[in-house]
Formats: structure tokens, sequence, C-alpha cells
């Protein structure tokens, strides 16, 4: 990844290996990855993967994020300010249940 996808991806890193320690980091299509056993819990890929105009995050359905009838399972990123670092750290804790 270029930047500054790059420094965000490695902050992305440290907050779900703190987070989610028990998630083993992979590649999966290509992007960082998250797993439990074989299953992708997470993953975060670069704008530039399909030309975006921001960073997603993103959760499979492996992930236990369930809310009701409707849950948000993309997350796009453009910036890790306090507020994001914390909302990402409770989702991910959440993800493994």
């Amino acid at each position: 990844m270029s930047e500054p996808d790059r420094s965000l991806g490695r902050r992305l890193h440290e907050i779900i290996r703190a987070n989610a320690p028990s998630l083993t980091p992979r590649t999966w299509y290509g992007m960082p990855a998250y797993a439990r056993g074989s299953d992708v819990v997470c993953f975060f890929r670069g704008r530039e993967k399909f030309q975006e105009r921001y960073m997603t995050l993103g959760f499979n359905d492996s992930a236990t994020l369930d809310a009701g009838t409707l849950w948000p399972v993309y997350f796009a990123l453009t910036d890790l300010t306090d507020a994001e670092v914390a909302r990402i750290a409770a989702l991910v804790r959440k993800a493994v249940g």
C-alpha cells in the first residue's frame, strides 16, 4: 500500500492485534486480513485496490457483529482519530465474541 494507507494499515494492524490477539494475521485476496482458524473475521484494503477515495475496513459473516436485523459490515476510513481507534477496537472485540 502507498501512503497514507500504509500508515493507516499499520495502525489498524496494531489495533486489531491488541484487541483480538486470538486472530491470526494473513492475506486474503491480496488484502491484510485476520482469521479465526480458516474463517476470515476482518480485513482492510487500501483505496488503490478499487480506485476508491477511502480505505475500507470490513468484517465477514464470521464476525459476531449482529445487532438486530441490520448492521454495517464495511466502514470507510480516511483517518484514525482517537474516536475511530476506540470504535474500531470495540468492533474488533465484539467481532471475536
